[in-house]
């Protein structure tokens, strides 16, 4: 096919894609600069591969009126399944983006690979055996809280996923789904979330985000694209050296790690060391009660006043804010978009982290600097696992290897031939 009339109708197609409410075909070719009968022909093309269609009759401005075109988001489904340490969401979507069913588990990742992607496979075809209609899947996205090398799909020495360095998470659910998969890290999903949702993420297009869960990690967007790296292990600060970890053993075997003081793992250790030797009496009452802590326990006593917990919540957000804060004026981002469970403690992290960064960074790398909590709640990853197939599959070299059979659904060697656009 001719690179003019490839990029015609990768044009003529996001034109489309990008207006949910419908457009017409003047509004296509002035958007795109393009001439009227040049538009016309790509939409007849791109309607006979079955995606887009007429949907009814735009406001008239002053002759017939115009049809609406819209773009055929049921024409099949993308599955997404957001793995993390402590619990997993599995979902299907449409091919806008938007979730139309999931579930959520909880999960240990130290399981290993054929306890836990049998449970995602479980969950997706019992998700799709409840799906209204019959829709073909075209993708599957994957996000696992490890280094992932994007290029295969396969986790790298993850320290907390005992059992996955290795593993084909690709090829296995490939041969299951019979689909394209693709597989990065949890936090690239989450900065790819931002970017597809947040109006704010996507006006700035130079973006951090960063996830403070059981591990710390962050998603960099340059430029409107998630930036991998060249192995795909860009953002993983969590086992950037911190002086006051220097005596503090890491879960990656290293000493001095942020995640050995800040992350939700430390800070559940903490809580609990802070309640047996009696220096927090709210936390103590907790472990009388139920035997253990976790980083959520920490913050519900530092909602109930505890000092201790609060005094540890804070130097968790000043360790990270100073990380943050070098990156900042490295990086100088217009956004920060801060999610995962730690962030959920709300003020007692947060404040701190503002602090740390707007007193480390360079004054111009915080001039129009903002930070701020993500939205998106537990559903961030799957949203962006969803949002890395769909980027794949519509990215122009692609597109053009399945357009004119109309659908990708039953193409697993896609994804080995084109990484994810974003």
């Amino acid at each position: 096919m001719p690179a003019e009339r490839v990029d015609g109708l990768v044009a003529v197609l996001n034109a489309v894609r990008s207006a949910p409410d419908g457009i017409t075909q003047a509004q296509v070719a002035q958007r795109i600069g393009q001439g009227r009968s040049f538009v016309a022909q790509r939409v007849r093309e791109l309607a006979a591969a079955g995606l887009m269609t007429s949907d009814g009759l735009a406001p008239s401005t002053g002759g017939r009126a115009p049809r609406r075109l819209r773009f055929r988001t049921e024409a099949g489904i993308v599955a997404g399944a957001d793995i993390g340490a402590t619990g997993m969401v599995v979902g299907l979507a449409d091919l806008s983006g938007a979730v139309k069913a999931h579930a959520t588990e909880a999960v240990d990742v130290a399981d290993g690979p054929e306890v836990v992607l049998g449970r995602v496979e479980q969950l997706i075809e019992q998700l799709a055996d409840g799906f209204p209609g019959s829709r073909p899947l075209w993708g599957v996205g994957v996000g696992v809280p490890g280094p992932v090398e994007f290029a295969t799909g396969r986790p790298v020495a993850p320290p907390i996923m005992p059992g996955w360095d290795g593993y084909p998470i690709r090829e296995r659910m490939a041969r299951r789904f019979e689909a394209a998969v693709w597989v990065d890290n949890d936090v690239n999903l989450l900065a790819l979330a931002e970017l597809r949702t947040n109006p704010q993420a996507a006006a700035s297009g130079d973006v951090l985000v960063a996830k403070v869960g059981t591990g710390i990690g962050a998603g960099l967007v340059s430029g409107g694209r998630l930036h991998r790296g060249v192995n795909g292990c860009a953002g993983d600060i969590g086992h950037v050296a911190v002086a006051e970890a220097e005596a503090v053993v890491c879960r990656c075997g290293n000493r001095g790690c942020l995640e050995a003081l800040a992350g939700g793992a430390a800070l559940a250790r903490e809580g609990q060391r802070l309640a047996a030797c009696g220096d927090s009496p709210v936390m103590a009452e907790m472990l009388a009660a139920t035997g253990g802590l976790t980083a959520a326990d920490v913050t519900r006593a530092a909602d109930r006043g505890d000092v201790a917990a609060r005094l540890l919540l804070a130097r968790a957000g000043r360790l990270i804010g100073g990380t943050l804060a070098t990156l900042i004026s490295f990086y100088n981002p217009g956004l920060v978009v801060l999610g995962g469970g730690v962030v959920a403690a709300g003020d007692h992290v947060l404040a701190a982290i503002r602090e740390s960064v707007y007193r480390r960074s360079l004054p111009l790398a915080t001039r129009t600097l903002r930070i701020e909590p993500s939205l998106l709640g537990e559903s961030a990853g799957l949203v962006g696992a969803v949002h890395l197939v769909l980027d794949a599959l519509f990215a122009r070299d692609c597109l053009t290897s399945w357009l004119r059979e109309g659908s990708p659904a039953g193409r697993p060697e896609l994804a080995m031939a084109t990484p994810a656009a974003a």
